[in-house]
């Protein structure tokens, strides 16, 4: 074979991952496992993780999780942040949020053998993203850019990809588009909206063809438009306006993920909501889901249905059991349960791996749940200001209360274990054989234990004041600064004032 045709077919080659796709963009705790697998059953070619920051991947701890036949990315609090499966394997891309070339790809290779592609956020707008230098705050450093991506398509096997916002000036937006053709990415998404812009400013397609016109050795993946598709035909109609190769879709599909589904006429319509959230509960029951992040999804897919008695339901809901019992899938959970507690009996039965044929050494073959049973973990962080300033009982009070209503405090009593750490204390409360706890430790005995006392709260389901939990639940959208810290073998949480 001559040089030119080799390389032509090697161009080829490395942009048919992304043509002509319909694709799940990446939205900050939407885009879990549930919800990526929920779109690929309706019909997307490709799904994006949420972004995950490059120093989240390199302290991470990988291991395969036998009980839910996943492969777990797990922090130094011990909760999983990316968890995939073998059915996504070669259709899911992982976004990394960074602003170095060289921790952009000793992240990227952490992770490159369990995801198919790799893409770089070059486009959130959010705050924590700009004040890190990472996302949208790239699209002024084009010598950073280049260096990122170029680094990633020399280190690495798989495809590579980068998603911007558009530019004020149409001009300079092909001009970068322009410029990271010529690193070699193996493609381009393109949303049609500037930094400063949110979903209720126009989406410009003009902007996104332009682009389109000006690259032509990679796709380009439109975005944006989500205002403007309410069905699968929409999808393409969009497409057919951009010019792009392929479409991504973020808000439209977080609202209804049937939207991928082409139907069997081509003309898809999407699904009954009941039925699509039914498929996502079955999904995070399944796959064990974060029961915070579930409910975000939950409360986004109801949308306006949230003031309904079902929407009620949820809202006032904090586990997978009560999620499924508010749509009518308890039986559902239930198997599910007995399934997963059968599956972790026969494996501790099964005869320990000889030497030679263990897993790899920085592959943990057990449950993450394993090494701490029967205890449910939430981040959360007490202020007790919060409850003073709403006149709301605290939540040992709380729990004292529905425990002598129900008659349970006789037969079950609730127990607290509190221990000194790090001159900080930290604080377990247990009840009918389950612990509850979280890993922020707090100044005196008694905040340690009204913090265990308001896990078992929200595990329970019986506490709805949304402001209060908005503040007390550490996610990325509420981001308390701590200091870690490890002893005996367990990671804390110091809180630090800013």
């Amino acid at each position: 074979m001559d040089k030119d045709n080799s390389s032509s077919n090697n161009k080829r080659q490395r942009t048919s991952f992304y043509a002509n796709k319909t694709i799940l963009a990446p939205m900050v705790r939407v885009g879990a496992l549930p919800m990526r697998l929920l779109a690929l059953r309706f019909g997307a070619d490709l799904v994006y993780t949420e972004e995950i920051i490059d120093f989240k991947l390199l302290g991470a701890r990988r291991f395969v999780n036998e009980e839910l036949g996943t492969v777990d990315y797990i922090d130094a609090s011990g909760a999983v942040f990316f968890r995939t499966c073998e059915e996504e394997k070669d259709r899911v891309v992982l976004q990394i949020g960074t602003n170095s070339p060289e921790r952009a790809v000793r992240a990227a290779k952490i992770v490159e053998e369990d995801v198919a592609a790799i893409d770089i956020n070059m486009g959130c707008p959010k705050s924590f993203s700009l004040k890190g230098g990472m996302g949208a705050a790239l699209l002024s450093k084009p010598e950073l850019i280049q260096q990122i991506l170029c680094s990633l398509k020399a280190a690495l096997r798989k495809p590579v990809s980068c998603k911007i916002r558009i530019l004020p000036d149409l001009n300079a937006t092909v001009e970068l588009a322009k410029l990271i053709e010529q690193t070699g990415v193996d493609a381009l998404g393109v949303h049609g909206r500037t930094k400063e812009e949110r979903p209720q400013h126009p989406n410009r397609t003009d902007y996104i063809r332009a682009v389109v016109d000006a690259v032509d050795s990679i796709p380009v993946i439109a975005n944006g438009g989500s205002s403007e598709i309410d069905c699968f035909d929409d999808i393409a109609k969009f497409k057919a306006a951009t010019g792009a190769s392929s479409v991504m879709i973020a808000r439209a599909a977080q609202n209804n993920c049937s939207i991928f589904a082409k139907g069997s006429n081509g003309g898809g319509k999407k699904e009954d909501l009941d039925s699509v959230i039914k498929q996502y509960l079955r999904l995070a029951i399944d796959f064990d889901n974060n029961a915070i992040n579930t409910k975000y999804c939950l409360t986004r897919m109801l949308g306006s249905l949230q003031v309904s008695e079902l929407g009620r339901a949820v809202l006032d809901s904090f586990t997978l059991e009560s999620f499924a019992a508010a749509f009518n899938l308890q039986d559902y959970y239930t198997e599910a349960m007995a399934k997963r507690k059968a599956k972790k009996a026969s494996a501790v039965n099964e005869p320990e791996l000889s030497n030679n044929n263990t897993k790899e050494n920085n592959t943990t073959t057990t449950s993450a749940s394993s090494t701490a049973e029967n205890i449910i973990t939430l981040p959360v962080s007490f202020d007790q200001n919060l409850f003073v300033s709403t006149s709301s009982p605290l939540p040992k009070t709380i729990l004292n209360e529905h425990f002598n209503k129900s008659g349970k405090k006789t037969s079950s009593p609730l127990t607290f274990r509190t221990v000194q750490v790090a001159k900080q204390f930290h604080s377990v409360v247990s009840q009918g054989g389950k612990h509850y706890s979280t890993p922020y430790l707090e100044k005196t005995k008694r905040l340690a234990e009204q913090a265990a006392a308001l896990v078992l709260l929200l595990s329970l389901g019986l506490f709805s004041d949304t402001k209060i939990i908005n503040r007390c639940l550490v996610t990325t959208q509420n981001v308390v600064h701590a200091l870690q810290h490890v002893e005996n073998g367990q990671t804390y949480y110091i809180k630090v004032n800013k």
